[in-house]
């Protein structure tokens, strides 16, 4: 209690400074202490500095800006908090309430994706758990190949990062789980690599998968076993959102500005189809999916 005291003798300004160190919570917390601290917590001054330096840059990219209370600061940031659709559509983005830090996702749009124009071989449609105008689904290939750049000068400086892709499994699914794909983030020089399965093994799709492969389902399936007891092969796990991901790989975001490259390669030449592909997410590695 002495310590609010001391603070409360302060001049506001001098308070504002203070508890622009802190964080969104903190802030709140000092709220709810004292009338004179309120005015404080609640400044534009302080509120502010837990916006992005490019906030302003972000809010003009925004598909519909009048969604956003401009009321206050503190208001506009809590309005960042929930996801907002950039640059036509073709990315989303949010702030983390207890941070301030920044997260994207891109769009399947966004991505390269290899033969995704081939309209035999891979669907654009609309999806309506889909965040996005459409989501991309793959009828077959024998190659997949999926890539997604973003730049470090757009992420919160100085930060561990995840990337992470975004999927769905149709039920007309098949070959996604016969050998694992290749995940891997590069930054610079740096490579991390790393293998996941797209979906997990279906007995009721075993039959149609013996239809495409004949013998070779079983060297493949044994195969994949064996790696799998060697090195710890991720799975897809569920979002809040409704969709699976699976972690490409962590960087550091730094203080430069430096290109980030997240891939998925699977290139058995067995045929697979019915992955649902929503995205790559880019988020602040402590902070959960949602």
């Amino acid at each position: 209690m002495a310590s609010c005291s001391n603070i409360e003798s302060l001049p506001e300004d001098c308070v504002c400074a203070i508890l622009s160190y802190t964080s969104p919570p903190e802030a709140c917390r000092f709220s709810l202490v004292s009338t004179t601290l309120r005015s404080a917590a609640d400044s534009d001054m302080v509120w502010r500095s837990f916006l992005p330096s490019d906030y302003e840059d972000i809010v003009s990219r925004i598909v519909n800006p009048l969604t956003l209370n401009f009321s206050s600061y503190k208001k506009l940031f809590y309005s960042l908090c929930h996801p907002f659709l950039l640059d036509g559509g073709s990315k989303s983005f949010k702030l983390d309430k207890s941070s301030g830090k920044k997260s994207y996702i891109l769009s399947a749009r966004e991505l390269s994706i290899a033969w995704s124009s081939e309209p035999i071989l891979w669907s654009w449609k609309p999806t309506p758990e889909s965040r996005f105008r459409e989501a991309a689904e793959l009828r077959t290939v024998d190659w997949l190949e999926i890539e997604g750049k973003i730049r470090t000068r757009i992420l919160t400086p100085n930060t561990s990062y995840g990337a992470y892709l975004i999927m769905n499994v149709s039920h007309r699914a098949y070959g996604l789980d016969s050998s694992p794909s290749e995940v891997s983030v590069v930054v610079g020089n740096k490579v991390q690599r790393g293998k996941a399965y797209l979906g997990p093994k279906d007995e009721s799709k075993v039959q149609m998968e013996t239809l495409f492969y004949g013998s070779r389902r079983e060297i493949l399936r044994n195969t994949a076993i064996r790696d799998q007891e060697d090195i710890g092969i991720l799975l897809p796990s569920k979002r809040d959102d409704g969709w699976m991901e699976i972690e490409l790989g962590e960087f550091f975001s730094g203080d430069g500005d430096e290109e980030i490259k997240m891939s998925l390669m699977e290139v058995g030449y067995q045929l697979k189809g019915g992955l649902i592909l929503e995205g790559i997410e880019v988020r602040p590695k402590q902070i959960q999916s949602s």
